[in-house]
């Protein structure tokens, strides 16, 4: 079928896809759910060589590559998805690219289109939750969490509420177990909980960071110091209090992912590799 649809005053020529087409791409969609994000890639491609260009196969493709961790190519392929047959997706997954880019007036604006067009996307209210929330606004945030929760609470559970000081213990717990050969190169570099990373330490690299990391060592590791080096800050550890909380159901999840952030974390220190971490007792 071919639709014609007026765009700044001009005839575009809309062309749907094919029944076969839309169970492909329904494919792709079961195939990021399962987290199978290479696969879906691979089933996407001949539809991409087959519609170029094509909206909703654009839409797809954004989903795609924002699973892969490529949001500046999700961008790029949202750019000519706004005639997609949904376009409250479109809002959705535009904001979340920019969200990822830590571009959050402009993240919040598409998700507030989106929840215009479908008000009741759990999805949609838990991405503005997290939007306002690097915005500073508490009560949106806490606001849209809440909507989240109620029309998906499987998917939303409300989060983990546990005050700074229990935080703080979980945390030196973790430091304290560290194997003492790795706890004597933290003696001059700090471990610092903040409720989320500043968008400074976002923008600090290219691509940005994702605004939803749960910690960050910042500084040169020390397979790069050198014995000549001059006198430099240590750098730090940043442990991100809110984000660890709504990746967590309870406190014993919580306490288990505190620890294994501060060792991913204390690795990237030490210059270790994924295949290191069992050596120096980080695994």
């Amino acid at each position: 079928m071919t639709l014609i649809a007026a765009a700044g005053g001009d005839r575009v020529a809309y062309v749907t896809l094919t029944e076969i087409e839309w169970e492909q791409v329904q494919r792709v969609w079961d195939l990021l759910e399962e987290g199978n994000t290479e696969r879906a890639r691979i089933e996407l491609g001949p539809l991409l060589e087959k519609r170029p260009g094509h909206a909703d196969l654009r839409i797809v493709d954004a989903a795609v590559s924002l699973d892969e961790g490529e949001a500046e190519r999700a961008l790029r392929a949202l750019a000519g998805a706004e005639r997609s047959a949904d376009p409250a997706l479109f809002f959705h997954l535009r904001g979340a690219v920019q969200y990822e880019l830590g571009r959050f007036d402009r993240a919040r604006a598409d998700a507030e289109r989106a929840l215009a067009v479908r008000p009741d996307s759990a999805n949609t209210h838990d991405l503005l939750g997290r939007i306002l929330d690097h915005l500073g606004d508490e009560a949106g945030a806490r606001e849209h969490r809440e909507e989240a929760q109620a029309l998906d609470p499987e998917d939303f559970p409300a989060p983990l509420e546990v005050p700074d000081e229990e935080f703080d213990r979980l945390v030196e717990k973790s430091v304290s177990e560290l194997p003492p050969r790795v706890r004597e190169h933290l003696n001059e570099l700090p471990v610092m909980v903040e409720p989320l990373p500043r968008h400074e330490i976002i923008a600090s690299e290219q691509p940005p960071l994702s605004p939803d990391i749960l910690g960050l060592f910042v500084g040169r590791d020390m397979l790069e110091r050198r014995h000549d080096d001059l006198p430099a800050g240590p750098g730090a550890i940043f442990l991100f209090r809110k984000n660890l909380l709504r990746v967590c159901r309870d406190r014993e999840e919580l306490a288990n992912e505190v620890r294994i952030t501060v060792q991913h974390e204390v690795g990237h220190l030490l210059g270790l590799d994924e295949d290191d971490l069992e050596q120096w007792g980080l695994a």
